[in-house]
């Protein structure tokens, strides 16, 4: 292999080969060893887990020919710890489906229904969608603001996850009108800000600037919700090309940067950080299931931000 391939090639292969070679006395002792192994051969190499997300991936995308019980405890492992480390790491467009994916498989009713009631309300918010559209980008060209809009769709899982956990009713969730605006630079997301404001009227308490503090996976935005054209909610996210690239790629869009000859990028020095910290909590637990227990917690950290009046964090 390093012969034909190369010793970067060839250790990535081993790093990922090895995560299944080892035999147990049984399969959840297997399924948490098998973590373990994995976080820590990412730990010595990013690009590790990046092979085996995109090999769930693939896996997920293949489950039609397995056994309903296999299905579902893969599509729950799925959701319980790939989709969450992809969220980990940044890299959103395989969160998601990954989500999609393991949400249809573990609850199959419950994802056609809630997919039909949402075609059927997205065929009736079309209007409203195009006029604040035209609104929001009339608004920018007036102010000669150079700009790219585009409305959000919200995804099933995470709409059967706002029913399920913050028991929010479906139509309320639905009745959010999303969109994106991605500029040139990250002073003019704060003219946008500004802008959206006075076209719109904010709500209290509702604007977060992820810009001046990104979160844990290196995602950079700036977020505002605001009262619309009759009465409507209307959220707006703020952000450069490189903030929506590294929105959806996360430390992915390190190797991206680097054919280009630039540095490491925020979300590649953050996932280093937290994979120090991994390092960390392997070397303090007793056992594999431990392990696997304390990277969930992990993996759903409740962000607080701290400042006092000075502005220091």
């Amino acid at each position: 292999m390093e012969q034909l391939f190369g010793k970067s090639v060839a250790e990535l292969v081993e790093g990922v080969s090895k995560l299944d070679k080892l035999k147990f006395r049984d399969k959840k002792e297997a399924q948490a060893e098998n973590f373990r192994k994995m976080i820590m051969a990412m730990v010595q190499d990013i690009r590790v887990i990046l092979i085996k997300l995109a090999d769930r991936t693939h896996n997920m995308r293949t489950l039609g020919s397995l056994r309903p019980d296999k299905r579902r405890r893969i599509a729950r492992e799925t959701l319980e710890i790939y989709s969450p480390l992809a969220h980990r790491l940044g890299i959103h467009h395989i969160k998601t489906e990954l989500e999609e994916l393991g949400f249809e498989a573990l609850y199959p009713n419950r994802y056609r229904v809630i997919k039909e009631v949402v075609k059927a309300a997205r065929g009736n918010r079309k209007e409203m969608i195009q006029k604040i559209l035209s609104e929001i980008e009339g608004r920018l060209q007036e102010a000669g603001i150079p700009c790219r809009v585009s409305g959000r769709e919200k995804h099933l899982y995470s709409i059967y996850c706002k029913m399920v956990l913050k028991e929010q009713r479906f139509h309320s969730i639905m009745d959010i009108y999303a969109f994106r605006v991605i500029v040139n630079d990250s002073d003019t997301c704060y003219r946008v800000l500004g802008q959206m404001h006075s076209l719109y009227k904010p709500r209290p308490g509702r604007v977060k600037d992820y810009i001046a503090i990104p979160k844990a996976n290196g995602y950079q935005s700036l977020h505002t919700s605001m009262i619309g054209p009759h009465g409507v909610p209307v959220e707006v996210q703020i952000r450069t090309e490189d903030m929506d690239q590294m929105a959806e790629m996360g430390v992915a869009a390190h190797w991206a940067y680097k054919e280009h000859g630039e540095t490491s990028t925020t979300a590649q020095i953050r996932a280093q950080r937290w994979m120090q910290s991994l390092l960390e909590l392997q070397q303090s637990a007793g056992s594999s299931f431990e392990f696997i227990e304390s990277v969930k917690s992990d993996l759903f950290p409740d962000e607080i931000t701290f400042s006092h009046r000075k502005g220091a964090l």
